[in-house]
């Protein structure tokens, strides 16, 4: 078992984006060499989009059908447990660098509590206080009072930090640019965050710790500081995949079609107008430039803090867990974000470094989600695991030991009740938005809950262009598929207690 526990969780990193992985163009030495001391998962997904609802299925271990938390600002229902109050329990003081984008139940806190006002509150259980780590809210104030004593210049508005300093670069335009921001690379979120983990890990004197290090690059808005503005040409550039027109793409299905309008560009760039599928290649081309050096920049941090750990003399006795909450589309079908169906949006990396493990630098090609690495994390811990959790141990897929019986798919879930008025022909209610995938190797099986089903052939449409669900060739795999996702949805329905019986000999299990 371990001694200490770092999970690091770097916000909006698609699953391919790792050198190791035998990506193009992506630079992660730092992550290549974790995982050359640790375990490689390639096909790893998340539960759901976006920010909140995929941290919540990270740190509660549960399908999204379960926790509720369907949209950034939905409260966690107070009846689940969590990673944090888990650990707390056993005698551990769970610390968090950053944030976990989670709202307070307002039945368990007063009314003026600020923290039922926002969805970027901390998950109870985690502390960070003078201490020991840092929380990370949406206007950044640590991050800025740190910018503000290195001398940096901050703007009133967060946003305009992300802007060219105006000195330098008048203009910023509407449109991409590979222009820096108004701070350095050493000035970075994930360098102050990197740096007040390492304070921590310097006053502990040797003492065990569990810390969440939550890095919010690779995320929007893309921009990134020199000298990692220049480490890609955008002429270099894989293509995005994606029809020859918006229109085109759009015919696919109404809920994309409804995506397409109503995925705003200044999500992205500051200063961004109109939809994001205005884009054209060539600021596409530049925003995947721009998106691998913001990958660059996290992975030399990562490189930091490893460094830290063993300088400390703890990497030896840590249990190093690297992911992130949910993908990016980063231009295809013309999308960028986390919303939706696409694979894009669900595949997220996994690199697990246990210091006890009876093998390294392997790649695993089994199917996991992110809710396995609540219950991963206890068993190493030695924690029993909740019987309300969905999620499995990924123990012994690390040792090299085949599972007696392993998922055999992957399944995510999104809400879209935010935008349903834009699904044209449709009068859906909000609890009609949803959709729900499952994902095997051949086939993805798209349900929703008001409209039509969706169904791709992996094996020949590996990029999800044709829609076969209204295909007489392949009826007989939709209703298959459909059945599988009912029985999924069955065997994990809410069961907190539903192992317990009363017999009148007393409770029992």
């Amino acid at each position: 078992m371990a001694k200490n526990v770092l999970l690091i969780t770097a916000d909006q990193f698609r699953g391919d984006c790792l050198s190791a992985l035998g990506h193009d163009f992506v630079k992660t030495p730092h992550l290549d060499a974790l995982a050359s001391d640790g375990a490689l998962f390639r096909n790893h997904y998340c539960q759901a989009t976006p920010c909140s609802p995929a941290r919540a299925s990270l740190l509660t271990g549960l399908y999204q059908l379960n926790h509720r938390v369907v949209r950034n600002g939905t409260p966690l229902d107070r009846r689940h447990d969590n990673l944090a109050r888990m650990v707390r329990r056993h005698g551990h003081d769970p610390v968090l660098f950053g944030y976990t984008d989670q709202t307070r139940d307002p039945r368990e806190t007063a009314g003026d509590d600020p923290w039922v006002a926002t969805f970027e509150g901390v998950l109870p259980g985690f502390r960070a206080d003078a201490r020991g780590g840092v929380m990370l809210d949406g206007v950044g104030q640590p991050w800025r009072d740190w910018l503000v004593g290195r001398g940096v210049a901050v703007p009133a508005k967060l946003e305009d930090l992300f802007l060219p300093d105006p000195a330098l670069y008048p203009d910023p335009g509407a449109r991409p640019t590979l222009d820096p921001p108004r701070f350095g690379a050493a000035e970075t979120e994930t360098a102050f965050l990197v740096d007040r983990f390492l304070a921590y890990l310097e006053g502990r004197g040797g003492a065990p710790w569990f810390a969440h290090m939550s890095f919010l690059r690779p995320h929007p808005p893309f921009c990134v500081p020199a000298p990692y503005n220049g480490l890609f040409d955008p002429a270099d550039m894989p293509a995005p995949a994606r029809r020859p027109s918006v229109h085109d793409e759009s015919r696919q299905h109404p809920f994309l079609a409804a995506l397409l309008d109503v995925n705003p560009a200044f999500h992205f760039i500051v200063n961004g107008t109109g939809p994001a599928a205005t884009f054209d290649l060539a600021d596409v081309a530049l925003l995947r430039a721009i998106y691998f050096a913001m990958i660059a920049e996290v992975d030399a941090q990562i490189g930091r803090l490893i460094e830290g750990l063993r300088a400390a003399g703890a990497y030896d006795d840590t249990l190093i867990i690297f992911t992130s909450d949910h993908g990016e589309m980063l231009g295809d079908h013309f999308l960028f974000g986390k919303s939706g169906y696409f694979d894009g949006a669900a595949h997220i990396p996994l690199i697990i470094r246990d210091p006890a493990a009876a093998r390294g630098g392997h790649v695993i090609t089994h199917f996991t989600e992110n809710i396995d690495i609540l219950p991963t994390i206890l068993a190493n811990l030695g924690i029993a695991a909740p019987a309300a959790l969905d999620g499995h141990a990924l123990q012994s897929l690390i040792d090299g030991v085949e599972p007696v019986a392993w998922r055999r798919a992957v399944h995510w879930e999104f809400d879209f009740r935010d935008f349903a008025d834009h699904v044209a022909g449709t009068a859906l209610s909000a609890d009609a938005c949803s959709l729900a995938v499952l994902r095997d190797r051949r086939f993805k099986y798209v349900h929703f809950a008001g409209l039509a089903p969706l169904l791709f052939d992996l094996e020949n449409d590996p990029d999800e262009f044709d829609n076969k669900a209204a295909d007489p060739a392949y009826a007989g795999v939709v209703a298959e598929y459909a059945g599988r996702m009912l029985t999924w949805r069955m065997h994990h329905g809410g069961r907190e207690l539903s192992h317990l019986l009363a017999t009148p000999a007393g409770m029992v299990s």
